[in-house]
């Protein structure tokens, strides 16, 4: 175990002596490869952010049913049976609303008391808020516009609604923006392999007398190529951290604008860094992405130094 910490030792050691003799190109090539992850890593650090938001909000259906103005409370109240007949086999949870509970909770959500007084009679219906458990956005769709339909037809509804639409739509917009972040962090990705891999090509030409040497005096291939990994893994570690130190940096100004248009919407909303377990992931993957770069690049060109 120890000569093998003093292998790595001294190939790491090497790795950065190396980048010492040539710190300008070392630095442009970490700029160039930040600048390929930079994008993904914003589209993360936002899908992130948005997450929390979106899982509070439910995406199961929800019917609502207004009944016409002047019906009798006994007769609003005796649909109860006939809606529980429509949702058999669902697993919905009914509830009757009141008209009086509902401006009560007018009153209190919209702030609007007083002008809500000045209209003397209550101009609020009777209602069933039924939400339904189980259904899939896309897939029952149909059924759902179904049981609506059949509410529709009972003496003494006034209009039904099935609310959550766009919570469903929101929903697939993630979807969509995930997939293409995905498509995008696999193409950049290759960019990143394809930098590094001619990174560590011309450091590989450049010292292929070194290695000629190492090899006459017994030197494995494992021994000469960690060097080379160390550099690529570094190279991959140093633009991962240029890339999350810009999105950081972009943040700010960014929480600026998002700020003044939240408040219209009486939201404070803003945009924070990703937590410490997700920017190791990231550092990480982009360590990684050097790493198999510099394999790449390290086995095939040594192969053609033999």
């Amino acid at each position: 175990m120890n000569i093998w910490f003093r292998q790595h030792r001294f190939a790491l050691g090497a790795a950065l002596g190396h980048l010492r003799k040539a710190p300008g190109s070392f630095l442009f090539n970490v700029l160039v490869v930040a600048v390929a992850l930079a994008l993904p890593f914003a589209g993360v650090t936002l899908l992130d952010n948005v997450k929390p938001m979106s899982e509070q909000l439910s995406v199961d259906p929800e019917i609502s049913l207004f009944l016409k103005a002047g019906t009798p409370r006994e007769e609003a109240q005796a649909l109860a049976p006939q809606l529980r007949q429509i949702l058999q086999g669902s697993r919905a949870k009914l509830v009757f609303v009141p008209r009086e509970q509902a401006l009560d909770s007018l009153k209190d959500k919209s702030g609007l008391s007083d002008v809500l007084e000045t209209l003397g009679d209550n101009p609020l219906p009777d209602s069933y808020v039924m939400k339904l458990e189980g259904f899939a956005a896309s897939a029952d769709a149909a059924r759902v516009d179904g049981i609506a339909e059949q509410m529709r037809l009972l003496p003494g509804v006034d209009t039904v609604q099935v609310d959550s639409a766009w919570v469903k739509r929101l929903a697939a917009l993630l979807g969509v923006l995930r997939l293409a972040l995905l498509l995008l962090a696999v193409t950049l990705s290759v960019v990143v392999i394809a930098v590094v891999f001619n990174t560590i090509r011309l450091q590989v030409l450049t010292q292929k007398e070194e290695i000629a040497v190492s090899k006459l005096l017994g030197a494995t291939d494992n021994f000469i190529h960690r060097p080379f990994y160390y550099t690529g893994a570094l190279l991959g570690l140093c633009a991962g951290a240029v890339a999350l130190g810009a999105v950081a940096l972009a943040l700010r100004p960014l929480n600026t604008a998002i700020a003044e248009f939240a408040r219209l919407y009486a939201s404070e909303f803003q945009l924070a860094a990703l937590p410490p377990l997700g920017i190791a992931a990231l550092l990480a993957i982009s360590a990684g992405l050097g790493l198999v770069g510099a394999m790449l690049s390290v086995q095939r060109h040594l192969a053609r130094l033999r």
